[in-house]
């Protein structure tokens, strides 16, 4: 349900409201449109794929990209790295992997006569993990500092890593041969989780014309800087959340940690990327307030990736989304003008 904003909070919008305000949301929607058309040129019909990836990405959140094989989880991960011009590394994960692959490594510099620090690939603005529970659990750990702190620790001395830094990861279900389970200290530091799907018949026909002869990513340039991103970034941390739609997240979340039929709930972390990722998402719709709907529509991918069913849930087959989308159903939701 749409709202208003608060009384006490007048209405401004890109186009007709508070200067300052609109000069910055303005240029957001200008280059966020840029990025989406860039992504969407690779990625055919998923659009709100790509737009919740996007609030990810201003929302300074993590983006899991969960489905089975050839679904174009690791085309959308590298089509939005590539829209942006910054440092991107790739890491495939594999059962082998070392930790010391991923953050980095001290070497003895014989010259120097003293260990030099070799950087790893954590270390760039963008980082794609390809399939990242194929690798061991000891391996996936690797990147719980980083993603949570923006930093990293080696032998003892810590690393800044520089903003934006954003973690894509792919993963196959669980079901599937050679996987290993994420553990729930790792899921819940990626703001959302969702799933490609399969095309639609006339997305796909017009992904045999465009993918047939060459890779639409071989064409595709940055349109937008890292600088940008930053900018962007700041514009979100300014969107206003009133009081009412603040404590609409909390008793979202709370609700997941009563409910019969899990045996492990949200955590306040949720509720902190559920605020973040509805100030990107209401920016993106050129608003800087928060309403109701944007909690709503973003529950399902930024909370229930983090819940465990009971065994009785998993016997009956109820899946932590339908759990959510119960929960968004049965919570009274606030009043315009509170």
């Amino acid at each position: 349900m749409e709202t208003d904003p608060p009384a006490s909070h007048p209405a401004r919008r890109g186009a007709s409201g508070g200067e300052g305000a609109g000069r910055g949301l303005d240029e957001l929607a200008h280059v966020a449109d840029k990025i989406r058309d860039a992504v969407e040129s690779v990625i055919e019909g998923k659009s709100s794929v790509v737009r919740l990836a996007l609030t990810v990405l201003l929302a300074e959140g993590h983006l899991l990209i969960e489905d089975v094989p050839g679904v174009g989880k690791t085309m959308l991960a590298k089509a939005l790295a590539r829209s942006v011009d910054c440092s991107v590394r790739r890491v495939q994960f594999t059962p082998d992997l070392l930790p010391s692959d991923i953050t980095g490594v001290s070497a003895y510099n014989q010259e120097l006569r003293e260990f030099e620090f070799k950087p790893g690939p954590v270390f760039a603005n963008i980082v794609v993990g390809d399939e990242i529970n194929r690798a061991s659990p000891k391996t996936q750990s690797a990147l719980l500092e980083c993603m949570e702190e923006r930093q990293v620790t080696v032998d003892g001395t810590t690393y800044a890593l520089e903003p934006p830094f954003m973690v894509i990861s792919t993963q196959n279900p669980i079901e599937m041969e050679g996987t290993y389970p994420l553990p729930e200290a790792q899921r819940d530091r990626f703001t959302a989780r969702i799933s490609m799907g399969y095309p639609d018949p006339a997305a796909e026909l017009e992904m045999l014309d465009t993918h047939g002869q060459a890779s639409p990513l071989d064409r595709l340039t940055p349109v937008a800087h890292a600088s940008d991103v930053r900018d962007l970034i700041e514009v979100v941390r300014q969107q206003h959340v009133a009081p009412a739609v603040r404590q609409y997240a909390i008793d979202l979340v709370a609700a997941t940690r009563k409910h019969p039929e899990l045996r492990l709930g949200a955590s306040p972390r949720a509720t902190l990327h559920l605020v973040r990722a509805a100030r990107a998402y209401a920016a993106l719709d050129d608003r800087d307030y928060v309403v109701p709907d944007d909690i709503q529509d973003l529950a399902g991918p930024v909370l229930a990736h983090r819940l465990l069913p009971t065994a009785e849930a998993q016997v009956e087959r109820r899946r932590p989304e339908q759990v959510v989308a119960d929960l968004v159903k049965r919570l009274p939701v606030p009043s315009p003008g509170k």
